[in-house]
């Protein structure tokens, strides 16, 4: 997983509340395992018209948007199904930081899984930030993680909240698995002291 410091991009305002994991990603584009090539897909019904063109009425289908990495909604962010498609498929896209005044719990503790920090302030606070995106590529905001602020073009800082834990999993580029290798000596010689104690039971190998 990439580390998250300091995210300096192009925002996009999405003014929607209750957009669903089915919105962001569809159901006919869950077969895959992989998290890589889902971007494309990514908000599938409202980028693309019936017959496959572009809908340019779609925020990330307009310029700079289609760049951006900042993705600022409204209320109840990934709500429906606890798909883990739905972060793989914004992470895909470019997607870092999310921004809303609150988020579906499952939803939420995917993206800190995969990489992607969502960050929950009032509502005003989320129109000021969409006000200050709609003004376009030489308006970015600067999201820094470890000072919890988010920067505004006109250099006003926004604070946020996050679980400290995992604040500190993003700095470190620490999904479950790799906080689980860190501690990797102490499991491999708990696995040596069963195996020579209880060699009948099967021994886990890191790799």
């Amino acid at each position: 997983m990439d580390k998250f410091t300091v995210l300096t991009a192009i925002a996009a305002p999405l003014p929607e509340e209750n957009i669903d994991t089915d919105k962001i990603i569809p159901a006919r584009f869950l077969k895959t395992t992989k998290r890589s090539g889902l971007g494309v897909h990514a908000f599938d019904g409202m980028r693309y018209r019936p017959d496959g063109s572009e809908n340019p009425d779609f925020v990330l289908n307009q310029e700079p948007y289609r760049k951006a990495e900042i993705l600022i909604t409204y209320d109840n962010l990934g709500c429906g199904s606890s798909r883990e498609h739905a972060p793989w498929a914004l992470l895909d896209f470019g997607i870092r930081c999310v921004i809303a005044p609150s988020f579906a719990d499952i939803f939420n503790n995917n993206c800190f899984k995969n990489g992607i920090l969502p960050i929950v302030l009032p509502r005003e606070v989320c129109t000021q930030l969409m006000d200050d995106a709609r003004q376009g590529a030489n308006s970015r905001l600067t999201v820094d993680l470890a000072r919890q602020v988010i920067i505004r073009p006109d250099g006003r800082e926004v604070p946020f909240d996050v679980d400290p834990l995992r604040k500190q999993l993003l700095l470190e580029g620490l999904d479950d698995i790799g906080q689980t290798l860190q501690h990797e000596k102490a499991i491999t010689t708990f696995e040596e002291r069963r195996a020579q104690a209880q060699p009948w039971i099967p021994r886990i190998v890191l790799d």
